[in-house]
């Protein structure tokens, strides 16, 4: 295991666009996605987790959204490529995929239908780390994979899977950042995933945020960052209070379809999100537009 991790800071997270009428993906919109992530100066850039649909694409889909965003990304920050599947056979080809157009690093969540045990995990992610020389992040999030991995289970995971030197934690639980840390010496670099809970997180230690936040206010997100690694305290307060609405609006709405009311509403158009979801309701767009028009009128808070 290292203690000097690829991943640091804003790890921003794509939808995938869809087209509005045929609802093919639509590969033009996501280089402009991608491109206006870097350029707004994501620390990095994760393609295919929740936020991006991975779970509704076709294989053939999952590989033109890896190659077209680690293609349009060109090396400029790193990348971290969400390559969960419900098989290990699939999550494995998956890394494969990444790790042939240049991902700086995988991400595997565990996708369940059947309980697994202990043994069938350890199995699972060791494979999948082994199919590569990519580090690997551990994505726990128990609100959809149905699998909570506790502290005490990801350090044991790490002391056997080298590879495993990174931990999402999603759970909403601040007090997993440190933990996680401690138990691990230090070895282990901890990401949050849970939007409501960043500046705590970033208190707790977290190396970097995971969210499609970006997505629709960048400069927000990193000046939080920025105050936080700076450890000033009184001016990450105030960015993240006036942005802490739009982030519990997004989890609470669901990632794809509120990220793309957004991205509709600031007229860079990513489509609807793929059936069985249903684009975000009216009421609850109008909500989302007010929300957005208080962050543009507070303006943002500026860098030091």
């Amino acid at each position: 295991m290292t203690t000097a991790p690829p991943l640091r800071g804003v790890i921003s997270y794509p939808v995938t666009p869809f087209d509005p009428d045929t609802g093919a993906l639509d590969l033009p919109g996501l280089r402009r996605l991608t491109g206006d992530l870097v350029a707004a100066g994501s620390h990095a850039v994760a393609p295919l987790g929740s936020a991006g649909e991975s779970v509704y694409l076709t294989e053939s889909e999952w590989d033109a959204v890896c190659e077209t965003t680690l293609q349009t990304v060109a090396g400029r920050v790193p990348t971290l490529v969400g390559v969960a599947h419900f098989s290990t056979e699939g999550t494995v080809r998956r890394a494969r995929v990444a790790a042939r157009n240049g991902a700086t690093a995988v991400m595997v969540l565990p996708l369940v239908y059947w309980q697994l045990t202990d043994a069938e995990l350890e199995r699972h992610f060791a494979t999948v780390a082994a199919a590569t020389d990519l580090p690997m992040v551990l994505y726990n999030n128990p609100g959809t994979s149905g699998v909570d991995l506790t502290p005490d289970r990801v350090v044991a995971l790490a002391r056997r899977i080298p590879q495993l030197t990174m931990v999402k934690e999603s759970s909403g639980d601040v007090a997993r950042f440190r933990a996680l840390r401690e138990r691990s010496d230090g070895a282990l670099s901890v990401y949050n995933g849970n939007n409501p809970v960043a500046l705590d997180a970033f208190r707790a230690g977290a190396a970097g945020w995971c969210t499609a936040a970006p997505c629709l206010v960048p400069a927000w997100c990193l000046d939080l960052y920025d105050a936080a690694v700076r450890g000033e305290a009184e001016r990450a307060e105030a960015v993240f209070g006036p942005l802490l609405p739009l982030l519990e609006f997004l989890v609470g709405r669901g990632l794809p379809r509120a990220v793309k009311a957004g991205l509709g509403l600031l007229d860079r158009d990513a489509g609807p999100p793929r059936p069985p979801q249903l684009p975000l309701p009216a009421g609850e767009t109008e909500q989302l537009r007010r929300l957005l028009g208080r962050l543009d009128a507070s303006g943002r808070a500026p860098l030091r």
